[in-house]
């Protein structure tokens, strides 16, 4: 339950997201998730911290090998082949390795062909720049796409998904081809915390909120998530959450929250979500 395995590569499920994370705050919360035991971290060139990330790695003293590093390349790099290439390169400049474990397209840029933005993803795998590649925000559609262009390279779709907002055609796609999911924003970004049958079934596990909705993301099937904090004891908290078990009930009881149209992020270049199922 706390690792997916993609292409025979085991990627840790819960991770620590790093959006919106800079300087001191964002050194600090990557090196203490990896000292407290997060061994997946996720960052972007879009987050515009990824020399701090990369600080934060060096802080932690964990060994590169020991966990799941992930970026994210951002729409003007796509512009030609070597110039996502060179982003590549400084990317793995800022963030101190030779090599990251996955790399994503951000979003499906609508002005980039599929094709144009798998094409250096899929050099850089090549080149052993990154272990796995995948997509982000991606539509079934775009999903579908990207597995025939890429030849069954592209292994996962990062996506929006909480408690209440229904991904289920993505779901569907990824456990029917052995892809992962995981999902950003997980929390609602607080918005899902607040909600009554949540917070009745932390009472029951005398855990809060936040742990009731990683742990029901952590127990579905083919689901990452990466909660984003800059607070040291709530990065802790978000981590304590595999010494219980939601019943199938309980489980149900949140799945039922779901509303297809509670998006929390749907910036004016995201495809047409209704496109999706």
């Amino acid at each position: 339950m706390k690792h997916l395995k993609l292409h025979n590569i085991d990627v840790p499920k819960l991770g620590l997201g790093t959006w919106k994370l800079k300087g001191d705050e964002c050194i600090n919360a990557v090196s203490s998730a990896l000292d407290m035991g997060y061994r997946h971290i996720d960052t972007a060139q879009a987050y515009d911290n990824e020399e701090f990330v990369g600080e934060g790695i060096r802080k932690s003293n964990i060994n590169r090998d020991d966990f799941f590093l992930t970026t994210k390349i951002f729409r003007d790099q796509f512009e030609t082949t070597s110039k996502a290439m060179e982003s590549i390169h400084n990317s793995l400049e800022k963030l101190q390795t030779d090599y990251v474990d996955l790399i994503l397209v951000h979003w499906p840029f609508a002005e980039h062909s599929i094709e144009e933005m798998l094409k250096p993803l899929m050099k850089a795998q090549d080149e052993g720049k990154t272990r796995l590649i995948g997509v982000s925000n991606f539509t079934v559609d775009q999903m579908q796409q990207a597995k025939e262009i890429s030849d069954n390279r592209v292994c996962l779709n990062q996506v929006e998904y909480h408690p209440h907002l229904n991904q289920d055609p993505i779901l569907d796609f990824v456990r029917d081809n052995d892809w992962g999911m995981t999902s950003y924003s997980p929390l609602g970004r607080g918005t899902a915390v607040d909600d009554k049958t949540i917070k009745n079934i932390s009472e029951t596990h005398n855990k809060s909120s936040a742990q009731i909705i990683l742990r029901w993301l952590m127990q579905q099937d083919n689901v990452l998530a990466i909660p984003k904090s800059s607070h040291v004891e709530r990065i802790a908290e978000n981590f304590s959450i595999f010494d219980f078990e939601l019943s199938g009930d309980e489980m149900q009881q949140i799945l039922d929250l779901r509303s297809a149209n509670d998006r929390q992020v749907d910036p004016d270049f995201a495809p047409k979500w209704d496109k999706a199922a």
